[in-house]
């Protein structure tokens, strides 16, 4: 859904109605899994898709019945093998749909997309549908934060709200989209996050294009280098943003996560040592340093002087990059994303890093 949630608060900001149409599940294969999110304007205007081309019709004619003024509902669609086949899948599948209409006065739109630009992290909560005993409505919100009590919104039932409110606590942990079954309630739970951090250490050669292949992946930017004639703008335009101090002392201040990234490309040990401690301090998800071999023994060993252990010494992927016989500011790029991919996704683990530095 973020790939749509400006374009439908523009949309509402005119005001009108959207209507918007959210996977909730699915069965067997498609295109797009839960959570994905397509809108249709007042005005006929789409944007997003669910499946590449196969529904998109079919929900466009629902659209303008609950723009029209019709209920929530859950729609299903299924794929089949032909239709597949059509937009290069191995086979059809069934996806279950939530469509609902979303107004001018959509206030939790509105504060989810001020959390994410504020850096904070939330679940969106949609009611399906519920039992006979429950007082909550389809298409009832509520917005969880990660890091705060409270919450906006309401099913109509304050005794499910509070246990939906347990529950998407532990959909952001999980960091998932799921359709649940709580207290008798059918609900949809779907996890939203900032853009996670890529650091750049050191406004050196390759720097920009590290900066610019960051920003394909949905990285949010920093370059750190104290050294200001090297760390501009017009040096990195892709950056969003620059700090001009000692990599270690602003480190230290970021609340690095799982989803960041640290690449160190100073290959220079006064700045890459403290700039390694402080990020091997925090649970971020990479960490990677230029340099060769000999270099990063060097490293090494000043920072197991400094007290780090072998365990966090093993985060570290030096020479970084995918071996991939990278020689261009680009190729390196390439490389160093390549691998943050591989260590997102599982297919990167400890010991293959620190098999490069051996």
């Amino acid at each position: 859904m973020e790939d749509v949630l400006e374009t439908i608060r523009s949309w509402i900001a005119r005001p009108e109605p959207v209507a918007l149409a959210t996977i909730v599940e699915v069965e067997r294969k498609a295109p797009r899994g839960p959570g994905a999110a397509m809108a249709v304007s007042a005005r006929g205007e789409i944007a997003g898709s669910l499946s590449g081309g196969c529904v998109e019709p079919a929900l466009v004619e629902e659209a303008g019945e609950v723009l029209c003024g019709s209920e929530p509902r859950l729609c299903t669609f299924g794929i089949s093998d032909d239709q597949a086949f059509g937009i290069g899948l191995s086979c059809g599948g069934t996806l279950h749909v939530f469509l609902e209409r979303v107004s001018e006065d959509s206030e939790l739109l509105r504060a989810l997309g001020d959390a994410l630009e504020n850096r904070r992290a939330a679940a969106l909560v949609t009611v399906l549908g519920s039992s006979h005993g429950s007082s909550a409505k389809p298409g009832a919100k509520l917005l969880v934060f990660e890091s705060e009590a409270a919450s906006i919104g309401s099913s109509g039932d304050g005794a499910l709200d509070r246990a939906l409110e347990h529950e998407a606590r532990g959909v952001l942990a999980r960091g998932s989209a799921e359709r649940q079954t709580v207290s008798g309630a059918d609900v949809f739970f779907r996890s939203f996050y900032p853009p996670p951090v890529l650091y750049v250490i050191g406004a050196v050669h390759p720097a920009a294009e590290v900066c610019r292949a960051g920003k394909l992946l949905g990285f949010h930017v920093v370059v750190c280098d104290p050294r200001s004639p090297f760390a501009t703008p017009e040096r990195l335009p892709a950056a969003d943003e620059i700090a001009r101090e000692w990599p270690d002392a602003y480190l230290s201040r970021q609340p690095l996560g799982p989803r960041d990234a640290v690449c160190i490309l100073t290959h220079d040990v006064k700045f890459d040592v403290p700039a390694l401690q402080a990020a091997l301090a925090t649970p971020v998800g990479y960490v990677g340093a230029m340099g060769s071999r000999k270099t990063h023994a060097r490293r090494v060993e000043k920072l197991k002087e400094a007290g780090v252990s072998e365990e966090s010494l093993a985060r570290v992927s030096a020479p970084i990059g995918l071996d991939i016989g990278a020689e261009s500011p680009a190729e390196i790029a390439i490389a160093i994303v390549a691998e943050i991919v591989a260590r997102r996704r599982g297919r990167l683990n400890t010991t293959q890093a620190v098999s490069k530095s051996a």
